[in-house]
């Protein structure tokens, strides 16, 4: 093809399509040869088993040297390795490929192990750190109670009847009027409810007591005297020891009779909501403005407890000369 010419006489080109044609011969030959031992096609072909000649780097060529084209009888063309050639990568063998997976499978393996084992180890002590936490935190609530907790003193009991003051059996019954209360438990009327604790009467100083009571609708005018006994409202009106005076937050309480000892409260029950009366302690005046009106059993107690706005709860017998229930009317206190 390229005839007798020398190496240095040809052009790039023609030295590609000489090594190209010089390439072609070696695969024939190895193809014939791999075909005569007895192997396929495709394992003739693609081979691998066969050393690749890789282009290496030749020496430079002198120039004196003829060298001809392949097929020529002047000179065997040496393959120009390193120039024209592409290296392949060599291939892993797939026995180090496989242990090499298994060795990095093993690693990640060996960390999330050891990852979920300090997960669990951090979760236990957390869970401990709260439990003793909470121990503590108990213990030192308990203690602060004790402190804070005066020990109680037992108190003996009271003597406690559930039953409002002034009660007593009508004047025309056989007898006539008497106290349902025994005269000598008569200065133990307590404020407790039916059933309840005990509460003791606390005895105020007698400063801004209540001393009367003026009532211009049904023309009252009226002592009060301190006490709720018996012989108390055989003089006047009484009033609960240890209730609020005139003026002050709290129940100023009060009570006369209907039907003996002057009547005093005989027309209470014709108060109505709007009304009003005035209680004086000394040269004051204090005026109240009925709120409420009710008739209550004698054991309905709770009116005479203690109350956060300033009033003023005036209480009788009722019915006339029947005395069964009470009749109790409360006041606001207005100025």
């Amino acid at each position: 093809m390229f005839g007798k010419r020398k190496l240095d006489d040809l052009s790039v080109e023609e030295l590609e399509k000489a090594l190209l044609i010089k390439r072609r011969q070696s695969r024939l030959e190895r193809f014939q040869r791999l075909s005569g031992e007895g192997r396929s096609t495709n394992e003739a072909l693609l081979n691998q088993d066969e050393p690749v000649v890789r282009p290496q780097a030749p020496a430079p060529w002198p120039r004196s040297t003829p060298i001809a084209a392949p097929g020529f009888q002047t000179a065997s063309v040496q393959p120009m390795r390193g120039i024209f050639g592409r290296r392949k990568a060599t291939p892993i063998p797939p026995q180090e490929r496989t242990r090499s997976k298994k060795v990095r499978d093993a690693l990640l393996l060996g960390l999330e192990v050891v990852a979920l084992v300090g997960l669990v180890a951090v979760l236990v002590a957390s869970y401990f750190n709260l439990k003793e936490l909470n121990a503590e935190v108990s213990l030192a609530q308990q203690s602060a109670l004790k402190q804070e907790l005066p020990t109680p003193t037992v108190a003996p009991p009271p003597i406690t009847l559930n039953r409002l003051p002034g009660g007593h059996t009508p004047p025309t019954s056989p007898g006539g009027a008497a106290p349902d209360v025994p005269l000598h438990l008569q200065q133990w009327v307590q404020t407790s409810a039916s059933g309840g604790s005990a509460v003791p009467i606390e005895i105020k100083p007698a400063t801004n007591s209540p001393t009367r009571i003026v009532i211009p609708k049904i023309q009252v005018d009226a002592p009060i005297i301190n006490g709720v006994s018996w012989e108390d409202l055989k003089k006047g009106v009484g009033h609960l020891p240890g209730s609020a005076n005139p003026g002050e937050r709290g129940n100023l309480y009060l009570a006369a009779h209907n039907d003996i000892f002057g009547e005093i409260f005989r027309y209470l029950e014709k108060l109505e909501v709007g009304d009003e009366y005035f209680i004086h302690a000394g040269e004051q005046k204090f005026r109240y403005v009925v709120k409420e009106k009710r008739i209550i059993n004698p054991t309905d107690v709770e009116v005479m407890l203690p109350t956060t706005e300033p009033v003023a709860t005036l209480q009788t017998c009722y019915p006339y000369l029947v005395d069964t229930h009470r009749l109790v009317v409360i006041g606001e206190l207005a100025e």
